[in-house]
């Protein structure tokens, strides 16, 4: 029975060069960490002074609402807070 005959394998050439990585411009976010904060601290704030005043402070119309408008603001923080990077 014959012999098979061997393929010699072509050498690894490797793929040309790829180009240049652009770069990326970032935009200069450097107001969202003190909005974050900011909100953060006027929603913490407002509900405990809600709590600390038996509610006659800060919006006495709104009642316990202002537990609501507190959290709006913590929630506006987070909100922000998907901007930093």
């Amino acid at each position: 029975m014959p012999k098979s005959r061997i393929r010699k394998k072509a050498d690894f050439t490797p793929p040309p060069a790829a180009k240049q990585a652009t770069s990326i411009k970032l935009t200069n976010r450097s107001w969202v960490a003190p909005v974050m904060l900011a909100l953060f601290a006027i929603g913490l704030a407002w509900i405990v002074v809600f709590y600390v005043t038996d509610g006659s402070l800060p919006l006495e119309s709104l009642r316990n609402w202002n537990i609501v408008v507190g959290f709006g603001f913590i929630a506006g923080g987070f909100a922000v807070s998907t901007q930093w990077k």
